[in-house]
Formats: structure tokens, C-alpha cells, sequence
């Protein structure tokens, strides 16, 4: 898409300086063409009628359509820039905080469960110390492709950091047996699409992932803790083996 012109103050005086010059210009000569008997006041009066006639599409084409566009422009470039994650586009870690808080206190309140998923790839150091840190980006990259292709509308995926990873599930089965067999069915069917090799300028490098789950909704807990337990969960599959997927229990 190419980039919209940014209009300065200088551009803007400048363009309704010269429409407007080029419009009374042209109602000059219009009006010493014709002939009449109106008075200086009257004649005023139809040179500030066809002046605002003849300036104002041209104003809003050439000066306040594209102002507006190119100012909605940026404020969408710099709200997305505070939302997102810049190399993988997933949400950042601070609306990941701020989704998670509301999740739980809608699955607590409205008895809708949910699950938050923290995925760390295991591996990935080696290829980001053995082939630096431009071959590290692509894998990130192609993770949270991955991970995004299992996000439906309605979950929120992000990157807390690193090579670390964050699923937020909503609205899975209200019975709490089911949702814990969802949100498993959920992460096994992740590492099995991150245990995929990744081909890269030429190289085919192979990360897993190990994954722990936090249910939401079945007790109250903050944001904070939710996600630090779903973590211990994660260091617990990396405990058993790696590749593998581990449910919080206290």
C-alpha cells in the first residue's frame, strides 16, 4: 500500500491559498464579462456565494480529505505499534495483561470457562547462538504464524518475551473435566504443528515446544498469578521430557 502524503501546515496554507486565488480569480473575470447594474454590496454578495460554491469540493478533495485520512492513518500505525508485538505482530505482553484480567473476570462472573496457554520453545536457543539472531527472528516469526492459524476470532494470542508464548481460550466447556481435555486437545495439536521443521535461507531447523495450561473461571485468581502458574506448569513439561503439554494442579 503506498504511503499516504503527510500534509504540513506549510501544505495546507499553501494548497487553500492557491484555490482560493485561482476561484476569485475566475469570478473576476466572470463578472466583468457580464454585464449589470447590481450594486458594489450585491455584487460582494455573489462573489462570496460563488466563492463558497466554487472552493469548497476542492477544499475537501485536495486539503481536508487527505489531512483526516493521513491523521487516521498514523493514530491506527501508532495504536497498533502499543498493542503489538513488533516482530511477530501478536499482541504484546502489556494487552496480553490487560485481555487476560478481563478473561478471568468474565469467565469467573458470567461461569464461562477459559485457559491460558504459555508455550516455550525448546531448542530455539541453540539456533539463535549457532545461526544469529536474523535466523532466531524467522523462527519466531514462523511460531507465531503457527500459533495463530489454531487462534480462533475469539482467543488472544501473544508474545510475553523471548521465545516464549502466550494462548489466552475463551469460552471452552463449562465442565471442568471437558474444558481441561479441550484445552489439552488445544496445546497438543500446537506442539505437533511447532514440532514441524522450519525451513529457513536454505536451513531446515527443527524447535519443539512444551506447553502448561491454567483453567480460568472454576476459582478466583489475578492475572499475575494465573499466568505464573501456567508457567510452572510449562517448566513441569520441560521437567517430563519436553514436547509435551502439562495441566496446573494445585
Amino acid at each position: 500500500m503506498k504511503p499516504m502524503e503527510l500534509l504540513t501546515t506549510r501544505k495546507v496554507l499553501l494548497r487553500v491559498a492557491v484555490i482560493v486565488a485561482l476561484a476569485e480569480g475566475f469570478i473576476m473575470l466572470v463578472l466583468q464579462a457580464i454585464p449589470t447594474q447590481a450594486s458594489s454590496y450585491s455584487l460582494a454578495a455573489i462573489d462570496v456565494a460563488l466563492l463558497a460554491a466554487m472552493t469548497t469540493p476542492p477544499l475537501y478533495l485536495w486539503v481536508i480529505k487527505p489531512f483526516v485520512e493521513a491523521r487516521d492513518a498514523a493514530l491506527a500505525e501508532l495504536n497498533e505499534l502499543a498493542s503489538t508485538d513488533p516482530l511477530t505482530q501478536l499482541a504484546n505482553r502489556r494487552v496480553l495483561f490487560e485481555h487476560l484480567q478481563k478473561v478471568i473476570a468474565g469467565s469467573v462472573k458470567h461461569k464461562i470457562p477459559a485457559a491460558v496457554l504459555v508455550i516455550d520453545l525448546d531448542g530455539f536457543k541453540r539456533i539463535n547462538d549457532i545461526y544469529g539472531h536474523d535466523i532466531g527472528d524467522a523462527v519466531l516469526v514462523e511460531t507465531a504464524k503457527r500459533i495463530r492459524s489454531v487462534t480462533r476470532t475469539e482467543d488472544v494470542a501473544s508474545r510475553l518475551g523471548g521465545d516464549e508464548f502466550v494462548l489466552i481460550l475463551n469460552r471452552i466447556d463449562s465442565d471442568k473435566r471437558l474444558a481441561a481435555e479441550d484445552a489439552v486437545r488445544t496445546a497438543e495439536k500446537l506442539i505437533k504443528l511447532l514440532d514441524s521443521p522450519i525451513v529457513s535461507d536454505g536451513r531446515t531447523l527443527h524447535v519443539e515446544a512444551s506447553i502448561g495450561i491454567r483453567l480460568l473461571g472454576f476459582d478466583e485468581l489475578d492475572s499475575k498469578t494465573a499466568l505464573g502458574e501456567a508457567d510452572a506448569a510449562m517448566y513441569r513439561a520441560k521437567q517430563a521430557g519436553r514436547g509435551c503439554a502439562i495441566l496446573f494442579e494445585k
